[in-house]
């Protein structure tokens, strides 16, 4: 089967603002998608979107052909999209490995308390923190929390990743195992959609980017193509403005190259 999610003319309006403006994409197989845009652009509000946290006010979203938007959180788990959160969300009074039984329980896919712990193991020796399995959640670093957020995931194993600021706080070292991850599910043919302010794990790691700016998809195409859209600068940049320190002066320096 391949794997597909659709989004069909979204419209999310908040009050008087009018945060999403009738977006549509699709992704087909194993695509790894960056969603960019700057502040306020409406990247929070369209992945809650995607994964059930809040209902459009119009519009249709499939997941390999079955309707997802009216779905909750957990069925839309579920159906095969999982995510991860900018604030971290460990279970801190559980241990590290207790953390990484609880989607297999959720989703009803516990087998025998050895299996669940032979592949929890397995799963926090690749991500380089099995000796802090009997650790409490709440005992981690930010970015052995993102780490363990991830572990999570792994045990979910939806068709659709969704993650949001994976590298942000993130030591440098275990940045490192975040991109091994990535490249990882990717290559066993999973789809990923990476939202992320750092410019350059963008441009490493995706094949594809939708760029959004004030609720509208204002790009959508190779990495190559998208940097030097002038809309996208303009969303990013403005006119003369200093940028340094926000992530795409590296943008716009690439524009000129």
């Amino acid at each position: 089967m391949t794997i597909t999610l659709e989004a069909n003319d979204i419209r999310k309006k908040f009050g008087g603002l009018q945060v999403l403006k009738g977006l549509s994409f699709r992704i087909e197989g194993p695509e790894l998608v960056g969603l960019i845009g700057p502040n306020g652009a409406g990247k929070t509000t369209l992945t809650n979107v995607l994964d059930g946290a809040i209902k459009p006010d119009s519009g249709i979203v499939r997941l390999n052909g079955q309707r997802i938007d009216p779905l909750a959180p957990y069925e839309v788990a579920r159906a095969g999209l999982g995510r991860t959160f900018q604030v971290t969300r460990a279970f801190r009074r559980m241990s590290v490995l207790e953390n990484l039984y609880v989607p297999a329980m959720a989703m009803g896919r516990a087998r025998s308390p050895r299996d669940c712990h032979d592949q929890a193991m397995e799963i926090l020796e690749f991500l380089t923190i099995d000796h802090l399995r009997n650790e409490y959640g709440r005992a981690l670093s930010g970015g052995q929390q993102k780490l363990l957020e991830l572990g999570r995931l792994l045990v979910l194993n939806p068709d659709v990743y969704i993650l949001d600021e994976p590298f942000a706080g993130v030591h440098p070292t275990l940045m490192a195992t975040i991109y091994k991850w990535i490249q990882r599910v990717n290559g066993q043919g999973k789809a990923i959609i990476l939202i992320s302010h750092q410019m350059e794990s963008i441009f490493t790691l995706c094949s594809r980017l939708l760029v959004l700016n004030y609720g509208d998809l204002i790009a959508d195409g190779v990495p190559s193509v998208v940097k030097n859209d002038p809309a996208v600068i303009e969303a990013y940049l403005g006119h003369d403005e200093d940028m340094s320190g926000t992530g795409m002066v590296s943008l716009k320096e690439d524009s000129h190259a």
